[in-house]
């Protein structure tokens, strides 16, 4: 398989077209003519996954290396180091960033890791409603993600309409209907705009949100008779919790 036929394949499974215009997604690094040794799938792309590489392999991120236009490739600074590094390998980078939320991830994550047997997407957003106590939702979700960051409840209610939002969405608050939002990276104005509209909200954690991205992307490439490998990213804001 050369580059540009995976990239083909990903844009079966998640077409690039979707993305939020200020996203990447796509090709990041490397030539769609090369040929690849092996695909590899992680959250970054950071230096531990690329030392991890094999020559000529390709590896599928969640986040693009590259946002900004680049208007130098200093080796010293971030992102060109970690280019220089993948270069070196002649390997390639794609990401799938918002197209793989909205087709994927969110749904994943709903249903095989919060346990959601019914629920409904609109764009990266999915919706469940519950008659749990508020209790219980936290139980769930300190089991589902290793714990929470912050917690702000919401109004007391029989029945809940909870939003789950991988990463970090807070900005949807006051933007969605939702009784508790469910995401990660609550900043405090967030918190303020949220505990004014009576929402409760969970921050998660961006990182615990969205580690399941290998698992979900591999799943989705073995329909294709694609073989892959899950390399575990390092959380920056807890350097010894390696997960996939």
């Amino acid at each position: 398989m050369i580059v540009k036929e995976l990239l083909n394949i990903c844009d079966q499974i998640s077409p690039f077209n979707t993305q939020e215009t200020w996203d990447n997604s796509g090709l990041i690094v490397g030539d769609p003519n090369a040929a690849i040794s092996q695909i590899y799938l992680s959250l970054e792309a950071d230096k531990k996954v690329i030392d991890t590489l094999s020559e000529n392999a390709a590896l599928i991120v969640h986040h693009p290396l590259i946002f900004a236009p680049l208007k130098s490739l200093n080796f010293s600074e971030y992102p060109a180091l970690l280019i220089r590094d993948i270069i070196q390998k002649n390997a390639a980078l794609i990401a799938m960033h918002t197209n793989f939320d909205k087709s994927h991830l969110n749904r994943y994550v709903a249903k095989e890791v919060l346990g959601w047997q019914e629920f409904d997407c609109e764009g990266c957003v999915c919706y469940h409603k519950t008659r749990f106590s508020f209790e219980r939702i936290m139980e769930i979700i300190k089991a589902a993600f290793g714990g929470v960051r912050s917690v702000l409840p919401p109004l007391c209610r029989e029945e809940y309409r909870v939003a789950f939002c991988c990463g970090s969405g807070g900005g949807l608050i006051g933007e969605i209907e939702c009784d508790i939002l469910i995401t990660g990276d609550l900043k405090y104005h967030d918190a303020i705009k949220a505990k004014t509209l009576g929402i409760g909200v969970i921050d998660a954690g961006h990182y615990e949100t969205e580690r399941f991205l290998g698992k979900a992307l591999q799943k989705e490439l073995s329909k294709y008779d694609i073989q892959s490998e899950i390399i575990s990213s390092q959380n920056p804001l807890a350097a010894h919790n390696d997960i996939d």
